[in-house]
């Protein structure tokens, strides 16, 4: 049986498209990774490791156990993937992962801290502080597990997180709805980093 079906297929090319967006707007070089949920399974589909998000196309794409374990397809599933697969076993409102190393997100996330709303625009399509999750490592090991549970049963909504000194984590419905999630992080930390130079960095409420 295969998982490539004409379904996954056209996930497959939701995923690319993510894919050149981010790879247009805040993440060069290789970096990054990106996945789906494949409905009605405990599968995702997961950009192989290696190669640039502005190649990706529909064949980039590996169908994997939310383990992070191969399933099918060519390739070597991003290190990122027991991640991405841990989020989907306990978020089932989300279908889709982009994960970044986008520059402002990365420089933010050295802090260690909370990466405040600091716009109305963060205020309303986020709603709360973006935790930073310092896992010491490139990647997120299952040692690191209890810190992200912790982090998502505080926050049963959150809609993305900064791994410390790595980028941003953003999740959606859709794989473009958590790709621009991604662009939203970013522009939120360019801007907390030019406030905090500025002395006026601070949480908005409305």
């Amino acid at each position: 049986m295969s998982y490539y079906t004409e379904e996954t297929l056209k996930m497959a090319r939701e995923l690319a498209a993510a894919c050149h967006e981010a790879f247009g707007m805040i993440q060069t070089g290789t970096g990054g990774n990106v996945s789906a949920r494949i409905p009605g399974e405990e599968l995702m589909l997961v950009k192989a490791s290696g190669g640039s998000l502005g190649s990706a196309t529909e064949q980039s794409f590996l169908v994997c156990d939310f383990e992070g374990n191969l399933v099918e397809g060519t390739g070597k599933p991003t290190r990122e993937a027991f991640l991405h697969g841990y989020i989907y076993k306990v978020r089932p409102d989300v279908n889709a992962v982009v994960h970044v190393h986008s520059p402002y997100a990365v420089a933010w996330s050295s802090t260690k801290e909370a990466l405040p709303c600091c716009t109305y625009h963060s205020v309303l399509k986020m709603g709360n502080e973006l935790p930073t999750l310092d896992v010491h490592a490139a990647m997120v090991r299952e040692q690191d597990l209890p810190m992200v549970k912790e982090m998502l049963d505080k926050y049963p909504t959150l809609e993305g997180f900064l791994l410390a000194n790595h980028g941003a984590v953003a999740m959606g419905k859709k794989p473009m709805a958590a790709e621009y999630c991604a662009e939203l992080i970013e522009e939120t930390a360019q801007i907390a980093v030019l406030k905090k130079q500025l002395g006026t960095l601070a949480p908005l409420e409305f």
